[in-house]
């Protein structure tokens, strides 16, 4: 529940102001009218870690005095972690035949830079459900969770009761602005869920995943039920599985979708107006954004929208994360209220998780064009960047190799020879300390470390090896990296924890009391 705050607005002539000085006062627009907007105490106010990290801010605002931001773009490459950023530095130089170590990525440009701390309220090291709900909420919450407080319990439906937030999208969509979410993820993946939903499981994503007798709604029917403003102008991403019933057959695929209720989500989407649509290949995408006034439903594949060196770039294929992002700057810059947008590279982490670095750190690439983008078609003047993580992996950067090794290759001496290690086998720069790729086991024999002597170590298949055997690689609970630039963004420097992100972004659009 949103409770009103009263604005006090200052104008030149109030505070007796020459028209030059008028526009040097700090803490206001330089370039642009001020837009009106009505500061509001949220409803997880009473959260001790929201209490906490409003004090920090507010400290932090009094000392640098910062610009007032008109927009706000959240970049989050999931599992985006300092290795990640390294060696995607790297990988990008080397791919444009370039010297990668001193290679700039697009990020890097930025002026102000901080470290994240990542644990959530339960977890030393956490996922992206709370780690996003911190940026866009403001508190630490359970993992697993999604849009709730500390109060709430996983999987325990009836303790979600009470523990709802109120993110920076809700309250932008309350105060007029526009909003926009993109991701290579599901749309009901826990980062973009982040920003509408709430649910003390993230898996909720479809009625099917609800346990029996919970009273739960699902994270794709919140989506479609998000009461916020007039909802988002433009959501991208995959997930159309979780949007359609089983007895729907799939536009792209053939195959049904999820739910067990007979519910198509994505025409219900299409009902709520003559301007909403819903596209589901690159063809679609591009003829409605031929449309000034739709409001776009993207949903571009079953789960999960393809890697970027799996993806299909002909019409029946999907955009990638730098089409959708130019697209949604391009429809929300449009609304003069001011806009609202989070881009997320969902699939950094997806690969990360099979220990396939080659599609990590390509997705990453790819990402950091996506920044650049933003920084083209952006004021800095006028609008917040930040571009961050919400957690780190287990990816190390290891070996005494030359200048221009690389990145994806083995680890070699002065001359060239691959060097091995005390097995007598050569090993990569990459590796990472656990996941699913540990060892080669033989019949009656230890596991071993496979022999990458006559193996391709670039291929985008090859998965690095690893030392401690899992299922699944783990995330790192190491703090991330953060680039920001625009109002605010002096706020955003040193060491800082996780929920002060969704603080500044508060405070430097005027949205938060």
């Amino acid at each position: 529940m949103l409770r009103r705050a009263p604005v006090i607005l200052f104008t030149a002539l109030s505070l007796g102001l020459t028209a030059c000085e008028s526009n040097l006062f700090e803490g206001g627009f330089s370039r642009f009218d001020e837009p009106v907007r009505e500061a509001v105490t949220v409803g997880q106010s009473v959260d001790s870690y929201y209490g906490a990290a409003a004090e920090r801010v507010a400290v932090k605002s009094a000392r640098t005095k910062p610009g007032a931001a008109k927009n706000v773009i959240l970049f989050i490459g999931d599992g985006m972690g300092v290795s990640t950023v390294t060696a995607a530095r790297i990988h990008a130089g080397q791919l444009a035949g370039v010297d990668g170590e001193s290679y700039q990525l697009a990020m890097e440009t930025l002026p102000y830079a901080a470290l994240v701390k990542t644990y959530s309220h339960d977890a030393q090291v956490s996922d992206s459900a709370a780690t996003a709900t911190a940026m866009v909420a403001g508190v630490k919450s359970p993992a697993r969770t999604v849009g709730v407080t500390q109060t709430a319990r996983f999987g325990n439906c009836n303790s979600g009761a009470g523990a709802g937030t109120d993110t920076i999208f809700e309250l932008a969509e309350n105060a007029g602005l526009a909003t926009g979410v993109v991701s290579t993820a599901r749309l009901t993946h826990a980062t973009p869920a982040s920003t509408f939903a709430e649910s003390v499981d993230r898996n909720w994503e479809n009625d099917t995943t609800i346990p029996m007798g919970a009273t739960c709604k699902d994270i794709a029917q919140q989506f479609i039920d998000w009461s916020a403003g007039d909802h988002f102008e433009i959501a991208l991403g995959g997930g159309r599985g979780h949007f359609l019933a089983s007895t729907d057959i799939d536009p792209e695929t053939d195959q049904p979708g999820l739910r067990a209720d007979g519910k198509n989500l994505a025409a219900a989407w299409e009902l709520k107006s003559e301007d909403h649509v819903t596209v589901y290949n690159r063809a679609g995408f591009e003829a409605a954004l031929t449309d000034p006034d739709a409001k776009i439903l993207g949903l571009f594949e079953p789960s999960h929208m393809q890697y970027e060196l799996d993806r299909d770039e002909s019409a029946s294929g999907e955009p990638s994360i730098v089409d959708m992002t130019r697209a949604a700057i391009d429809r929300l810059s449009r609304h003069e209220e001011g806009y609202v947008l989070m881009v997320e590279a969902g699939r950094i982490d997806h690969a990360h998780h099979g220990t396939n670095a080659a599609r990590a750190l390509t997705d990453t690439v790819v990402f950091d064009q996506a920044v650049a983008a933003a920084l083209e078609m952006t004021d800095p003047e006028e609008t917040l960047i930040i571009v961050t993580a919400d957690h780190s992996h287990t990816l190390t950067i290891q070996g005494y190799q030359p200048r221009n090794t690389p990145i994806l290759g083995k680890v070699v001496g002065p001359f060239g020879s691959p060097l091995r290690l005390l097995d007598g086998k050569p090993y990569t720069t990459l590796s990472y300390a656990n996941g699913g790729s540990a060892c080669t086991p033989a019949e009656g024999k230890p596991c071993e470390r496979a022999d990458l002597t006559d193996v391709d170590t670039t291929d985008r298949n090859f998965r690095q090896q690893v030392l401690l055997p899992r299922a699944s690689e783990t995330h790192a609970g190491e703090d991330v990296p953060l680039f920001a630039l625009g109002p605010g963004a002096e706020m955003l420097t040193g060491v800082i924890e996780q929920h002060d992100i969704f603080h500044v972004m508060g405070h430097a659009t005027g949205l938060v009391e």
